[in-house]
C-alpha cells in the first residue's frame, strides 16, 4: 500500500529546490492569507523553477472564481485546492471554464459532514482537520469513504505509514510535518516521500 504525497505550502526557492530533489506528486502555494502565503509573482517564479512532473496546487480560501481562474490560465497552479466556504457552483464553475482538477478540503466534526460531501462533483476531497494546524482529527470517519481523497492534518513520519496502511488514502498532504522551525526540512520532505510511497 501507497500513496501519492503532497508538499503543501512552498513559499521560498529553497522550498522549490528541495521539491525538486525529492519529487513529490504535487507541491502547494498558498494564496490565501498564511504565514505561507505567496502572492502571484512570486508564485509564478517558483512555478518556472519547479521540475517537470510535480504537479502545483493553489490553494484558496472564499476567493473570487475569477481570481482562480486568473491564476490557472497564467499556468501558475495546475489544480485548485478550495479551503473555504465554495459551493458545489463553484466547483462545476471552475472546472466548466477551465478543464484543469478542483480539489474540495473538508473538516469533518462527525461522520455526517463526510457523507454529505461525497457525491461532490470536485475531483478530490481532501479531509483535513484544519487550516494548518498540525493536528490529526478522528480518522474513524472517513471509515466506509469509497472514492478517491486526499489526507491532511498533523501528518509526519511517525503516523504517515499508519495512515497509509489503515486509510489507504489517495494522496496524503504535509505541510508542517515537514518543517522545522516554521520552514520546509529537506530530510523530514525526503523521508516523507519514501514513506508515502514504501509498499507498507
Amino acid at each position: 500500500m501507497s500513496a501519492r504525497i503532497k508538499i503543501c505550502g512552498l513559499f521560498r526557492m529553497e522550498d522549490i529546490a528541495y521539491a525538486n530533489e525529492v519529487k513529490p506528486d504535487y507541491v502547494g502555494f498558498v494564496f490565501a492569507k498564511s504565514r505561507r502565503q505567496v502572492n502571484r509573482e512570486m508564485a509564478a517564479k517558483m512555478r518556472k523553477a519547479l521540475a517537470p512532473g510535480i504537479l502545483a496546487a493553489g490553494v484558496f480560501v472564499d476567493a473570487p472564481c475569477e481570481e482562480i481562474v486568473e491564476c490557472l490560465e497564467e499556468g501558475l497552479i495546475d489544480l485548485v485546492q478550495l479551503h473555504g466556504k465554495e459551493t458545489e457552483a463553484d466547483i462545476r464553475y471552475l472546472r466548466a471554464v477551465t478543464g484543469k482538477p478542483v480539489i474540495k478540503a473538508v473538516r469533518p466534526a462527525c461522520a455526517k459532514e463526510v457523507q454529505a460531501w461525497l457525491d461532490s462533483e470536485a475531483d478530490y476531497l481532501l479531509f483535513d482537520s484544519g487550516a494548518g494546524s498540525g493536528t490529526t482529527f478522528d480518522w474513524s470517519l472517513l471509515e466506509g469513504v469509497n472514492r478517491e481523497y486526499f489526507l491532511a492534518g498533523g501528518l509526519h513520519e511517525g503516523n504517515l505509514p499508519g495512515a497509509i496502511r489503515n486509510l489507504a488514502p489517495f494522496a496524503v498532504d504535509l505541510s508542517s510535518g515537514v518543517e522545522t522551525n516554521g520552514v520546509k526540512d529537506l530530510e523530514k520532505m525526503r523521508t516523507a516521500v519514501r514513506l508515502a510511497r514504501a509498499e507498507i
